[in-house]
């Protein structure tokens, strides 16, 4: 006998009901699912765009609101980074980082930069 071997004690193996544990796995499956929420599609496409737009325009702050705004007219997108646009549309305006470009969200989730003069706000 090696030493290892000589300080084990035994201990008797305790059986369990096949019933009860049974039981016991599906009480705590219920359990463990209370805690956990699964993202709508919706949730996921959004956080998506958002990782998206801090990449793109490399913004590392909280996206706060800072005022809402319609779009006067339609206007389809020139560049990756422009928001595309539809007459009557509303946007959430995030940041303003030039004097004639602010930076938009649409009721989709997207993000990009739009132009003061197609915007009317309130």
């Amino acid at each position: 006998r090696g030493k290892e071997e000589k300080g084990k004690a035994w201990m008797p193996k305790l059986r369990m009901v096949k019933e009860y544990k049974d039981k016991r796995k599906s009480t705590d499956d219920v359990e463990r699912n209370i805690f956990k929420f699964k993202k709508s599609s919706e949730e996921k496409k959004m956080d998506e765009e958002e990782k998206f737009f801090r990449e793109t325009f490399m913004f590392q702050q909280e996206i706060r609101v800072l005022s809402r705004a319609r779009a006067q007219r339609s206007v389809p997108s020139r560049r990756h980074a422009d928001l595309p646009l539809t007459a009557g549309e509303h946007l959430d305006v995030i940041a303003a980082p030039h004097g004639h470009a602010v930076i938009c969200r649409n009721a989709q989730g997207r993000y990009g930069y739009v132009l003061v003069e197609h915007l009317s706000f309130r």
